[in-house]
């Protein structure tokens, strides 16, 4: 009896271990263009069981893997002629747990989505500290890190309703696109809200919301002919994520045998990715070091991980009808793993944008990492990346504006970064911007001077490629890095909160100050929108003279002369000097002042202004 009682315990333990506990992806879709689907079962001793699927439909791979609380599923949708089917673990003949699988029909026209492009003005938001449309979420039983408005670098309550909340303001400002900083679930115990350490990532964090909500705030923006880009991170998770409590296997991450408990800090040289002599150990170190004790590096040359990240993407592409993806840290990836990622995405949605942040100094190193980039074939690479960060642009701004004229000093340094747009494939496909969640705030380091500001928004709205604005610059927000950190430029947007003195949101309880910024944004920003030669026109530069920066942006329809004034006096504008560009163009219209003007006669430029002038 003994011996039976035995046998009977170790069966009914095995029933009760192998309960599935999850599956990701929780459905899928068919009609895809490649149709097969890895499907991740999880569960206690799972592998230690059998797997079957009902309705006929055909397992074309199982890999098991050395943790046995994980199965990898392989189908082939085109295969499958059902809606739903059951995934079943059984021991023996007995049916121990069961999962229903949806196979959702796919929208016919999904894969031509639209994304953002040179057209767009993309607006970055950091979540927690915009609105707070919903007080109830602002902390969660489930979560760690509850709200404390107190705290720089707690949760301070911001969601997805706030955001949804505030669709007019961000559309009435000239916005067509939204980032979010990401909005997955990060239930790291502090330092929580910027969402870079990611614990589930099929899952929105529930201070921020629901699924169903983040899908309406992107389907909302839709109907307003405006998209919503996801913040992408496939270099690492938090380490608090349930997989990497659990590894499927030991390489799913990276692992320093001479580290401290395998860990060991990335040196963040990832120009080694392209130096022809770089040491294997500081490639290594760059690539597979971790960004901090909480974010584990994620090993994408594993190809069960390779798969499901590429598999979340489309996932959420899918099911959030997204309008494109910034991915965070991009060249501390496995270069292969991610042309191969890129490519998946790209090849399932033709029209899919991804910009990746390369945060280099060097419009080579930068260009490197654009698709189809003549650095990275000499290299025997393509990134298959469509978009990159103009890095380049946005270290060089300020210091543009700060200095006076001289050799290679003031507005000429400008200049010097546009004599490099030839290094890339896309030039209408670069993020320009002076700023965002990671840098010093540029209302900060001019110490709220409107005058620069309006320089620099001037700069990023007309030249080539799509323009960054950071969540609250368009209002005079502030805030020190330097004193501060992260948290102090990353403050509360005014008006976000029931408990606001002051609201930024309605353009008529705006402050004098806030105003005068948010005018010239708009104005600028909303005349940009239709403006095909800003888009998609040529350039044509004019070496600064005197410390004032002209160029040109021209089609074949029509041209629009900048012009920059860094000086701190009235400028003469020599309309010889630019009689290439202006021959054929009489009249011309300044769009900020709304003056109208001769371009055949000599004219003026106030101190520290810009103006935008469309040619008749």
């Amino acid at each position: 009896m003994k011996k039976i009682y035995t046998i009977f315990a170790l069966s009914a333990a095995s029933i009760a271990f192998a309960q599935i506990q999850k599956v990701e992806p929780a459905f899928w879709w068919k009609g895809m263009k490649n149709p097969e689907l890895q499907i991740l079962v999880y569960g206690k001793d799972i592998a230690k069981n059998e797997i079957e699927l009902s309705d006929g439909v055909q397992i074309k791979d199982i890999q098991k893997v050395e943790n046995p609380n994980y199965v990898f599923v392989t189908v082939n949708t085109n295969e499958i002629n059902v809606p739903k089917f059951k995934i079943n673990i059984k021991n023996g003949k007995k049916n121990i747990s069961s999962y229903t699988y949806e196979l959702k029909q796919r929208n016919p026209d999904s894969s031509n989505r639209e994304s953002y492009s040179s057209k767009d003005v993309m607006y970055l938001i950091m979540p927690d500290r915009f609105a707070n449309g919903d007080e109830k979420n602002d902390s969660s039983p489930n979560l760690t890190e509850k709200a404390n408005r107190n705290l720089p670098n707690g949760r301070h309550g911001g969601d997805l309703r706030g955001i949804i909340n505030n669709l007019d303001y961000i559309q009435n400002l000239g916005a067509t696109a939204v980032w979010l900083t990401p909005v997955n679930e990060d239930n790291e115990k502090v330092y929580s809200y910027h969402g870079y350490a990611q614990t589930d990532l099929y899952k929105i964090d529930q201070r921020y919301g629901t699924n169903e909500e983040y899908k309406e705030l992107s389907q909302k923006l839709n109907q307003r002919k405006m998209k919503l880009v996801m913040d992408y991170v496939t270099n690492h998770w938090g380490v608090s994520h349930w997989m990497i409590k659990d590894l499927p296997t030991k390489d799913w991450i990276h692992w320093f045998s001479d580290g401290e408990n395998g860990f060991k800090r990335s040196n963040y040289k990832t120009t080694t990715q392209f130096d022809t002599n770089a040491s294997e150990v500081d490639k290594k170190l760059a690539l597979d070091g971790w960004f901090d004790t909480t974010m584990p590096d994620i090993n994408q040359k594993n190809p069960l991980v390779l798969k499901y990240l590429t598999q979340n993407a489309i996932w959420w592409i899918e099911y959030a009808e997204l309008g494109g993806f910034r991915v965070d840290t991009y060249p501390y990836n496995d270069k292969d793993a991610m042309a191969k990622w890129a490519k998946a995405i790209t090849d399932e949605y033709p029209n899919f944008n991804i910009v990746g942040e390369a945060w280099l100094y060097s419009s080579a190193h930068i260009a490197a990492w654009q698709k189809d980039s003549k650095i990275g074939e000499a290299a025997n690479y393509n990134s298959n990346l469509p978009s990159v960060m103009d890095f380049t642009l946005f270290s060089d701004l300020p210091k543009a504006l700060k200095e006076k004229d001289g050799w290679d000093s003031g507005m000429v340094k400008l200049y010097n970064v546009f004599t490099s747009d030839f290094l890339y494939p896309n030039i209408n496909n670069l993020l320009v911007f002076f700023e965002n969640h990671d840098t010093e705030r540029f209302n900060e380091v001019f110490n709220g001077n409107p005058a620069e500001y309006k320089l620099a928004m001037t700069l990023i709205s007309t030249v080539r490629g799509i323009p960054q604005l950071y969540y609250g610059s368009e209002v005079g927000m502030r805030g020190d890095k330097n004193k501060g950190g992260d948290a102090d430029i990353r403050r509360d947007f005014p008006g976000g909160w029931k408990s606001d003195k002051t609201n930024a949101f309605n353009p008529s309880t705006q402050t004098p100050e806030q105003k005068e910024f948010y005018d010239f944004t708009q104005k600028l920003l909303n005349w940009r929108k239709g403006k095909e030669v800003i888009h998609t026109g040529k350039t044509k530069n004019f070496v600064p003279q005197n410390n004032v920066f002209v160029y040109f942006r021209y089609d074949e329809k029509e041209s629009v002369m900048v012009i920059l004034n860094n000086n701190d006096s009235e400028q003469t504008i020599d309309v010889k000097h630019f009689a290439e560009s202006l021959n054929g163009f009489s009249k011309g219209k300044d769009i900020i002042s709304g003056k109208e003007f001769s371009v055949k006669d000599q004219f003026k430029i106030p101190t520290k202004s810009s103006m935008v002038i469309e040619l008749n």
